[in-house]
Order: structure tokens, then sequence, then C-alpha cells
């Protein structure tokens, strides 16, 4: 029994010391501070991006606020603090603006018009190209923004879609519904629905599960339709609400929050009472 137990007491890891009660695997402490889902944080490692005490981790691998963890050659305290609760703001996007953090045209970034957090840092759900508009998703959340991105989840997104010219046969409807040709394989819309408009600008409202670049643009486009204008109305279940007007946010509340988690099998978030009670005041 006493080997057993210095057996125990002298184990080390690969980071080359003894293990600490406060020590947890390095995917669930990459994730805490948006890197990545837990998954993809394990894709890091096998890369050999991680490095833990100035070695390169390896699956299985632990660490502990005394370790010195870095990313890319990065500190990880350099990404910012912790998530320390999960929060999910929608953004009203507006046309012209990109979705990167900066921007080598010095064009005006989504990021501009977000609230600040001290310490910590937002992460996008997908993104949208510089002349759609419409809803966009902003987490502090690494793992839910990976789980709400990832294809295995289908999460649907809605798109409200004006093109110039004549209403859509009935054919190139059924087309849409079946799939199209891109260069990237076939694309297809859950549905497809005519939303009204009159002369040579009509309006159609579309759902499909996939996020690919332009892919909605791309799929008109294939039929030689003119997209004159694209909105995203709706992500898996949150809407655009009609009063956050462009270049604005607001934040879901910590029961949207974890509803938003249940959809893509995250466990609901255990919110202080304190906390519910301040924000529901």
């Amino acid at each position: 029994m006493e080997k057993l137990v210095n057996k125990l007491n002298n184990k080390q890891n690969t980071t080359g010391r003894s293990l600490d009660a406060g020590e947890e695997r390095l995917q669930k402490l990459l994730a805490k501070y948006g890197i990545g889902s837990r998954r993809k944080v394990e894709e890091y490692i096998e890369q050999g991006r991680v490095r833990v005490n100035g070695r390169v981790a390896k699956l299985g691998d632990k660490a502990s606020d005394k370790d010195k963890v870095s990313f890319d050659n990065k500190a990880l305290h350099l990404y910012g603090q912790p998530m320390t609760r999960p929060r999910v703001i929608i953004y009203h996007k507006r046309d012209g603006e990109v979705c990167t953090t900066n921007d080598e045209k010095d064009r005006k970034t989504v990021f501009d018009s977000l609230p600040k957090l001290a310490g910590s840092r937002w992460i996008m759900v997908g993104r949208l190209d510089i002349a759609t508009t419409g809803l966009l998703l902003f987490t502090t959340d690494g793992e839910l923004a990976n789980r709400l991105m990832h294809p295995s989840y289908e999460i649907e997104r809605e798109y409200a879609v004006r093109i110039y010219g004549t209403p859509l046969s009935d054919e190139i409807m059924a087309k849409f519904k079946e799939g199209v040709e891109l260069e990237d394989g076939i694309s297809k819309f859950n549905s497809i629905r005519f939303a009204g408009g009159e002369g040579s600008n009509v309006w159609y409202n579309v759902t499909l599960s996939e996020g690919r670049n332009r892919e909605v643009r791309r799929m008109f486009e294939s039929t030689n339709c003119i997209v004159s204008r694209l909105t995203r109305v709706r992500f898996g279940d949150i809407k655009l609400p009609k009063f956050v007007s462009r270049g604005k946010t607001m934040e879901l509340s910590p029961s949207d929050v974890n509803f938003l988690r249940k959809s893509v099998k995250l466990d609901a978030y255990n919110f202080p009472k304190k906390l519910l009670d301040r924000l529901e005041r």
C-alpha cells in the first residue's frame, strides 16, 4: 500500500512537474479562453501549437494557474481573462462592414460597434460578407461558438433575399430545394417562399443549414438571378428583433443563453442568483 501511495504522490505528467489539485485538462482550459472548442483544441495540441512550461503539450496533459501555457507562442493570459460566465449578444450588421477584428483597408468592422469587455473578448459565430446585413451572434463562450458553427449540428439560417427581375418560376424554386451544383459542392435550401414585392424587385425568404462562403448569393447567381439585397433574419431559434436597428446590439438573457447551449448539447450554465436578480430588474 505504501508503495502505491508513493507512486501516486510522485506521479508526473509530461509537463515535467507533479500533478496539482488545481489542474485541469488543456482542452478545457484553452476553451475557457475562447481558443476553440475542446475538440478543436485537441487538434491544436496534436499540431504542436500548445506549450506548457516551454514544452510541447501532448493529449492528456493538464495544467493549472501556476503553469506557463501558450498557444502559437503567445501566452494564454494575453488572449484575455478566462470566461466567468457565458454571454451572447445579437448584432445587426450594416452594409459595408467587414467581419474581421482588423481590416488592412481600414474599413469599418463589426467589432467596432460591440460593447467593450474587460479582460475578455467577443467571439463571432460565423460571418456575413461585406454587402450582407442582418443578424450576427457574438459570445464569450468559445465552445458554444464552435458548436454553433459546426456543420454536424445543422443550425438553420434564414435570409430575406431581394432579387432584381421577374419572380422565380416553380421550376427554379424546385431546383433550389433539390440542390444546385456550386464550385464547392451541392447546395440546397431547406425552404424557399415568395415574400412579396412588385415590379422588378421581389423578395423571398430562404432557409438552409450550412454556412459556406456567400452560399445564398452563389445559389441565386447559379440561375442568373441578381441579388440586390440580402439580410440574415434568423440563426437557429434566435430571430433578429425589429427594434434592434442597424449597428446596434442586444444581449441575450441567461435563460436564452442556456436555451442556445442546450440546442448544441451543452449543459445549462448555473448563473449565480445575485446575477439573475440583477439582470431581471
